[in-house]
């Protein structure tokens, strides 16, 4: 079970120039078996399910988009899921996107929960106003290994849901689908699922990082003692094929990231990360807005 507990941060925005990030949490309840954040560079002084609520990120983010003379996009999502439990009572991340609208900033959230239907109302105003991108992770298309892979938060279908809701408002959208796990999701049929609901559901790009995933001191751990409890003998595996590696690329990366790139060219979907994130991280000068005499 994960807790809370609050600070006063100094700063809210990191970044410079056109993008900027904000982390307003620090930790994650949804208990992803392979999350790098539980990695110890990030240098933790707490557990990772006691989460560190930064109290005054409104404040501190009001206080820095009234100071920046230029229009820009802010992030959030990168190290804590902006939508985890918490927020459903102390709904920080909505306050900071009221900021966002008032001040007209473009937004670009990255999440797998399903909370952030609950703001779609704002979102559906910021993209009107400036631009909003949604980034929703999508591994695993099988709903019982998801269930496993990331225990405490929505599963697969219900994310693509989030995504055909998202379609309906034209609130663009992009999909990480990553990590893809060696031996246990890395299949053209988990591939090939995931993609067939991206085309259906009109996303804007996919971003895979090579099909893979990356394991670091902190992080190894937690993810070999979920693979001893899930996948009896696959640490075993792991360790005798990639030994104590930073990078981990599924055997099949060359086959399945040659279906996930033809893919997205057929469809017209971005596909390398330079060009999802250029995508997330450009706010145009005038973005396109609905005028009375589109209207029929």
């Amino acid at each position: 079970m994960s807790s809370v507990h609050f600070v006063d941060a100094k700063g809210i925005l990191t970044g410079s120039g056109g993008y900027y990030g904000m982390n307003i949490y620090r930790g994650c309840s949804h208990g992803c078996i392979y999350c790098d954040s539980r990695s110890r560079c990030y240098q933790f002084t707490h557990p990772f399910e006691d989460i560190e609520v930064k109290q005054n990120a409104p404040e501190l983010l009001e206080k820095a988009l009234k100071s920046k003379r230029r229009k820009c996009m802010i992030g959030t999502g990168s190290m804590s899921d902006p939508y985890m439990h918490c927020e459903e009572e102390l709904r920080l991340t909505r306050k900071c996107l009221e900021i966002i609208l008032q001040n007209g900033f473009g937004a670009a959230i990255q999440t797998k929960s399903d909370r952030i239907l609950r703001d779609i109302d704002l979102l559906d105003e910021i993209n009107r106003s400036a631009k909003c991108v949604v980034q929703m992770t999508l591994t695993t298309y099988d709903d019982d290994l998801c269930r496993i892979l990331e225990p405490n938060v929505c599963n697969t279908k219900r994310r693509i849901e989030v995504l055909e809701e998202m379609q309906k408002r034209e609130i663009p959208t992009v999909v990480w689908m990553t990590p893809i796990l060696p031996f246990i999701n890395d299949t053209e049929e988990n591939i090939t699922s995931i993609l067939n609901e991206c085309i259906r559901t009109g996303v804007k790009g996919i971003m895979d990082f090579g099909v893979g995933l990356t394991l670091r001191e902190g992080d190894r751990e937690y993810y070999y003692a979920a693979l001893d409890e899930f996948f009896p003998g696959m640490k075993e595996r792991y360790i005798k094929l990639y030994g104590n590696a930073y990078e981990l690329p599924s055997p099949k990366a060359g086959e399945l990231t040659e279906i996930i790139r033809q893919t997205c060219k057929k469809n017209n979907i971005l596909s390398s990360t330079e060009e999802c994130f250029k995508y997330l991280r450009e706010l145009p000068e005038k973005y396109p807005q609905m005028s009375i005499f589109d209207l029929p």
